[in-house]
């Protein structure tokens, strides 16, 4: 399996090369059916069998389900389609989830207000809609953005924010690939310790912060088409037919040397709101 540094993207290549008839069918095929199926939500099941991504270690689902069965109100921001929070076994007896994204807060609403859960429409940017000390728990899994400064306002004294983020030049393999290199702005946005300042600044102690780069495997080009539109700041406006030259280089890359190989980064922030 090839980890050697990507090949430089090239915008303007044509036409485009296939070892065989097979090979370029083989690509129509899997880029046709993966430009075609839906993404909304945020369930990667779509990839099971053409991906893998090595989990962290700390296991924050399980570990976000512990503090919801402890809590007496919670929030999570930015629920996406609610996937995570519905997965806990236990909700607290209040129970709010934000998202923005239009078909995301409708699959959100069908999946968690049998639970017993609200979800509330919002921008995802200041004011959060909830007034001060409104939660004992706040939660959040790869927000786009951390608006610090509200998280300590909704939280009550003594309250948690737990959060696993995104962390600096996740996925970059596949992201400079496309895109070129990146500069080193770029490259080091999303560190935790930049969260740990933000944090603090907001007012909160900082109890744990944990980081972690992971292997993940694209085993074939129709996985990069499905992950490149469902996670949209990757490469920004991405498009097949905009990227067709580079998918059909990549393609071949997968069949010759094996699956592309990229890491994610990932943290994991807690931080309490002084009583």
């Amino acid at each position: 399996m090839s980890e050697q540094p990507p090949p430089s993207p090239t915008p303007h290549a044509s036409p485009l090369s296939f070892s065989s008839p097979a090979s370029r069918d083989r690509f129509e095929a899997l880029v046709a059916e993966a430009d075609a199926v839906s993404v909304d939500g945020w369930d990667f099941s779509w990839l099971d069998g053409r991906a893998t991504e090595q989990r962290p270690s700390w296991g924050y689902a399980r570990a976000m389900a512990d503090r919801l069965a402890g809590a007496r109100a919670a929030l999570d921001i930015q629920t996406g389609g609610g996937e995570v929070l519905a997965a806990a076994p236990v909700l607290p007896p209040l129970t709010v989830a934000t998202e923005s994204w239009p078909p995301n807060i409708a699959r959100a609403t069908a999946r968690l207000h049998p639970l017993g859960a609200v979800v509330v429409a919002d921008a995802d940017e200041p004011p959060l809609p909830f007034g001060d000390a409104a939660f004992d728990l706040v939660v959040s899994q790869h927000p786009v953005t951390t608006w610090w400064e509200e998280i300590a306002r909704v939280l009550a004294p003594g309250g948690t924010y737990f959060s696993q983020q995104v962390g600096p030049a996740s996925v970059f393999e596949l992201v400079e690939y496309f895109l070129g290199p990146q500069p080193p702005r770029v490259r080091r946005a999303r560190d935790p310790e930049d969260a740990r300042a933000a944090a603090e600044a907001a007012g909160l102690d900082v109890v744990a912060l944990r980081a972690e780069r992971l292997r993940t495997e694209f085993h074939d080009i129709g996985a990069v088409v499905y992950f490149l539109r469902k996670v949209i700041w990757m490469v920004p406006g991405f498009t097949v037919e905009q990227y067709r030259p580079q998918l059909a280089a990549l393609h071949r890359r997968i069949e010759e040397d094996g699956p592309f190989v990229a890491h994610t980064a990932r943290f994991l922030i807690e931080a309490r709101k002084p009583l």
